[in-house]
């Protein structure tokens, strides 16, 4: 495990980390043809290049990472039995590399196969797959490492996803297939009691009743759910833009993620526009840029990727305009600068575009750092339903509300057309700062579709201390509440099931103070009851997030949502309005912007001045 450190964060980020390889784009396929993406010791028969759904699961099967584990090893030969220890170097789904001594290694050559027992910590591979492994093996190679240690390739006789499958998978998702189950019945239960009582407070049930009937709408309809196969025929031209403020830690990273595409080289184009930058961004983005044309250049890089500054900060939107009008190809992707996209999310986010009428589509977000401590494993969850539960329900009916920041693609006629009204948008006579990415989703809207493309990745940077985390919040709730009022004034139009679920969508969270303290606060006071119903109901609504969580992704991370949920309901819940009361306020929270500059400037002024 390695961890990444931020000068800024007094908190360390965890991140996985993948074995480096030698090329700096080892992805992006060259002119020549003369390489595939095609790891060979992982292809079983037939001609995979053909099959693209093929070369991605092997990709995501092969793909190392760097470990440091103890890993119990027990061998037999003719003349004896052996138990040593050795020490996990890298891994993979489909085998380890191993620091063991000479004899140790020259044993393992010799074995049919043997045993290898580990532990497979959070953090050190994908969510799913932390757990204690017991696994046959069998000895690929000999090695050795600059230090001169003797190093061991071996193979597991399963992959570590059979295994997962065979030894907890069946057991988690037949508990979580159960609670989902019985907590979905006992929330229907529970709202046939609403009717029942409606009479004697017709608000507070009908409120019961629309909230319920929200959330397990969205959970059926994204059970329904399929992303758009892979057509490997249908590449569009497609340009990604990655607008840049003080992201000196990340934006390489982002760049080398957009850069390293399995996607046409004449096709794919990246725009790097630094928003006047104060800290090294720029020059990192200038550092990374030089070397990638002097190390690659088979890859025609002094074509395909360009940089600009600013020569003032403008704003996210500004930045996004910029390289959307310097774009010379159709399809237009948005990255947020913190964020590292997956080599196959290009290929992917493009295929809903064969239908004529859809002019944008969201990835999949997920947190990169989620391990980092339980604020961000909170996050992890939330993101991860937000986005497979509730904007795969809205994709279901092709009316995403928000194509978001990290990951989003557009038809450039379409940015081009709304460009004006987007930069100038203003909310009771104030200027939008931020919010762009579901400001440009309303005006898609209007006129297109808009879906979620599952298997389009990335995975984003989280705040992983509380006061930035806050500020986000704040910020996305404002920009929510603009937002949803500007929907709201054309959803009425789109499918009808899809639009009463975005008007019960709005509603439920804009009341939710007021229920909550009705019932935690003036029920208990006034009538001197406990509110066992409504506390049971927001235990159940935990538990479907969580149950979802661990369904789908069969990640430890699950208990997280029950967290997220109590967090929720004590602190997120009670932004809602300030919010509408502080909807004026331009600065982001979680970097320095001008007006967050200002504002920390006037903070200074007014201390000083009361001192």
């Amino acid at each position: 495990m390695k961890i990444f450190h931020d000068e800024v964060k007094k908190t360390e980020d965890v991140l996985l980390v993948s074995k480096p390889d030698r090329r700096l784009l080892p992805k992006v396929p060259d002119k020549e043809g003369l390489r595939s993406n095609i790891d060979r010791r992982r292809v079983q028969g037939g001609n995979q290049s053909d099959n693209i759904s093929n070369l991605i699961a092997n990709d995501n099967m092969g793909r190392r990472y760097l470990v440091d584990y103890e890993v119990a090893i027990e061998y037999v030969l003719p003349d004896k039995k052996v138990k040593c220890i050795g020490r996990g170097v890298d891994i993979s789904t489909t085998g380890m590399l191993l620091e063991i001594s000479p004899e140790v290694a020259q044993d393992l050559a010799q074995a049919a196969k043997f045993n290898l027992r580990f532990t497979i910590t959070p953090g050190t591979m994908p969510e799913g797959y932390e757990m204690k492994v017991n696994i046959a093996a069998k000895y690929v190679r000999l090695g050795q490492n600059p230090d001169g240690k003797t190093l061991c390739g071996v193979e597991f006789i399963e992959s570590l996803a059979q295994y997962a499958t065979k030894k907890k998978n069946w057991y988690m998702l037949s508990v979580a297939a159960f609670f989902l189950f019985f907590i979905s019945a006992c929330i229907l239960l529970m709202r046939a009691e609403s009717v029942l009582y409606f009479k004697f407070n017709k608000i507070l049930y009908m409120y019961s009743i629309i909230a319920a009937t929200f959330l397990l709408t969205r959970y059926l309809f994204a059970s329904f759910y399929r992303p758009v196969p892979i057509d490997k025929n249908y590449t569009p031209g497609v340009t990604i833009v990655i607008p840049c403020f003080n992201e000196e830690q990340w934006i390489q990273r982002t760049i080398l993620g957009c850069v390293n595409q399995d996607y046409p080289l004449d096709k794919l184009e990246v725009i790097v526009v630094d928003d006047c930058s104060n800290d090294q961004s720029f020059e990192k983005i200038r550092e990374v840029v030089e070397e990638l044309k002097s190390k690659e250049e088979r890859y025609d890089i002094s074509n395909r990727l360009h940089y600009i500054r600013q020569e003032k900060n403008a704003g996210k939107r500004e930045a996004l305009a910029k390289g959307a009008l310097m774009a010379r190809h159709e399809l237009v992707v948005f990255v947020d600068s913190d964020s590292f996209l997956e080599p196959f999310a290009i290929r992917n986010i493009v295929q809903p575009f064969k239908d004529a009428k859809m002019g944008g589509v969201s990835g999949r977000t997920d947190v990169a750092n989620t391990y980092t401590n339980a604020l961000t494993k909170m996050q992890a969850v939330r993101y991860y339903i937000a986005f497979r539960i509730m904007k795969a329900a809205e994709s279901y009916f092709d009316a995403v509300t928000c194509l978001s920041g990290p990951l989003s693609c557009y038809r450039k006629d379409l940015i081009i057309n709304y460009m004006d009204a987007w930069l100038n948008q203003k909310f009771l006579g104030q200027k939008a700062t931020f919010g762009d990415d579901r400001s440009m989703t309303n005006f898609i809207l209007r006129q297109n579709r808009t879906c979620y493309q599952d298997t389009a990745v990335c995975n984003t940077i989280v705040p992983n201390g509380y006061s930035v985390f806050l500020k986000q919040q704040m910020r996305w709730k404002r920009s929510w509440l603009r937002e949803s009022l500007v929907a709201s004034r054309f959803m009425w139009r789109k499918e009808p099931f899809m639009a009463l679920s975005f008007y019960m969508g709005v509603l439920v969270p804009v009341l939710a103070p007021l229920i909550v303290l009705y019932n935690l606060v003036y029920i208990p006071l006034v009538h001197r009851v406990f509110p066992v119903t409504f506390i049971i109901g927001l235990c159940l609504m935990a538990l479907l997030m969580s149950m979802a969580q661990l369904f789908l992704r069969k990640s430890s991370t699950w208990i997280f949502g029950l967290w997220f949920c109590v967090y929720y309901e004590a602190v997120l819940l009670w932004q809602m309005p300030v919010a509408w009361l502080t909807f004026w306020k331009t600065t982001w929270g979680t970097r320095m912007t001008p007006a967050d500059l200002a504002e920390m400037l006037k903070k200074n002024r007014g201390k000083q001045e009361r001192a």
